[in-house]
């Protein structure tokens, strides 16, 4: 494997670095303020257009699923015609979706909007592809990584605040205005500021190589979204989800075995840097990701057993300091990347995140100050951590021949990895403290259920390889 992709620049012309990092910045914003300004607005959106909070929620789990599955081709497809056509298109399409969901006038509309807004899921990824042609020098590279990939983690905990206020005071289409306007700014930006660049202008796209691929992740994400209903789950759902999810990837993997231009080739899948990468995404996020947005936020609201705080304090305390210490943390941590190594930082991130789960699990649940401090030691550890060096990994870890392929996968092993975590820790957590209790036992064994994933994450870590030429001290 090499360190970085031999990307080629098409159409240069030679704008700053400056103006590039503001274009790409501004994309990154517009799609993290789609997934995360909505989350306070739920209940909002909900009596505003006269419906139940399932149905919106169902317009959230049809927004991730989508970006997840447009993540897994888009990327690669953008190698071929070109990355500044796939993000200025992309974003062109979530400004249309946020246009819909303002003026939406019922919910199926509202989850129309949602599901077009999807289309923009893998903006990251292009972002740092695009990013990597921009900058040649490791070191840089690696900073400007981490400030890229830090949005992912939330606009400085700033996007829940105001879109909280927003729904309360003005309403849940005030929201989908203001995401229109820098979807918009976003997409002029990108025509005006970035420099074109298509890898493998000339190469077929692998279609037939698609549709295999989708469907093993959306029965896969349906499998686990109907886990995460509990005791009203229908498991024999479960199990048929499992099933299509892993006979549609067994076709996919012949079909790429027969493709003259596939979309990932199989050797590739069998390599250890695809193999063992995706593993530890989806770990990482199955063992953090619920741990801090669902059973901290719980506990947090919880009356008999927990905190008894609100849902705006709540974010206050936990959700918005976890987002900021993460934003400040990841450019350190991209700046360090190349320095001692991505994987060793990845390491260190993914100890911290087990010691804090174990600590939160133990002592957090009773005290307020340790839970705060574990979640704040989280929000380094984690956001400003090991999701930016698995980002980064996923970008030099890539074959020079089909760059966009591992950042694709490795955005689906994100979504897959998230909606186990909310499937598995809920499921525990709400088994050992039902509503109305006042034991701690299920928010304590959700949280050490967490801790062990993580430790399998940390294994995992271990057998992903070194970038060559990407780290100097390894």
């Amino acid at each position: 494997m090499t360190s970085y992709p031999d990307v080629t620049a098409t159409q240069p012309r030679g704008e700053s670095l400056t103006a590039i990092m503001v274009a790409l910045l501004a994309a990154c914003v517009a799609f993290q303020l789609n997934a995360s300004m909505v989350s306070p607005a739920l209940e909002t959106i909900s009596v505003e257009l006269h419906t139940s909070e399932r149905m919106v929620g169902l317009s959230q789990t049809v927004f991730f699923t989508l970006a997840a599955l447009f993540s897994l081709f888009l990327p690669r497809f953008s190698d071929i015609v070109g990355r500044r056509k796939i993000l200025a298109g992309i974003l062109g399409v979530m400004t249309a979706g946020s246009v819909l969901c303002a003026f939406a006038p019922n919910i199926e509309t509202f989850i129309l909007g949602r599901a077009i807004q999807g289309a923009s899921g893998p903006v990251i990824q292009l972002c740092l592809l695009m990013l990597r042609v921009s900058v040649t020098d490791k070191k840089q590279y690696g900073l400007l990584l981490g400030v890229i990939t830090a949005v992912n983690g939330g606009v400085a905990g700033i996007d829940t605040i105001v879109g909280g206020f927003l729904a309360s005071h003005i309403g849940f289409r005030s929201i989908f205005w203001v995401v229109t306007a820098i979807s918009a700014i976003a997409l002029a930006l990108v025509l005006h500021q970035t420099d074109e660049s298509m890898p493998s202008a000339g190469t077929k796209m692998d279609w037939p190589g698609v549709f295999p691929l989708v469907v093993s992740l959306t029965a896969l994400l349906l499998g686990l979204n109907e886990a995460g209903r509990l005791d009203a789950a229908n498991w024999s759902k479960v199990g048929l989800c499992g099933l299509v999810g892993v006979a549609a990837f067994c076709a996919f993997y012949f079909v790429e075995a027969r493709s003259k231009a596939p979309l990932v080739a199989p050797r590739h899948l069998r390599q250890r840097a695809t193999w063992s990468l995706l593993i530890t995404t989806a770990l990482t996020l199955a063992g953090v990701y619920a741990a801090v947005y669902g059973v901290v936020a719980s506990l947090a609201q919880n009356h008999p057993a927990g905190f008894g705080m609100g849902a705006d304090t709540t974010a206050y305390i936990f959700l918005t300091p976890f987002a900021i210490v993460g934003w400040i943390a990841g450019p350190i941590a991209g700046r360090l990347g190349p320095l001692v190594g991505y994987r060793r930082i990845l390491r260190v991130g993914l100890a911290l995140c087990l010691v804090c789960l174990a600590v939160a699990a133990t002592s957090g649940i009773k005290s307020l100050p340790i839970m705060i401090a574990c979640v704040l030691v989280m929000g380094v550890a984690y956001v400003g951590m090991a999701n930016i060096m698995l980002n980064g990994l996923g970008i030099v870890l890539s074959p020079p021949e089909n760059p966009g392929f591992l950042p694709g996968l490795n955005a689906g092993a994100f979504n897959l990895g998230a909606g186990l975590s909310f499937a598995a820790l809920t499921a525990i957590q709400v088994k050992g403290s039902p509503h109305g209790s006042a034991s701690l036992a299920g928010y304590s064994n959700a949280l050490l259920f967490g801790a062990a994933v993580t430790a399998a994450a940390l294994v995992a870590s271990y057998f992903i390889p070194q970038p060559k030429n990407a780290e100097e001290t390894e």
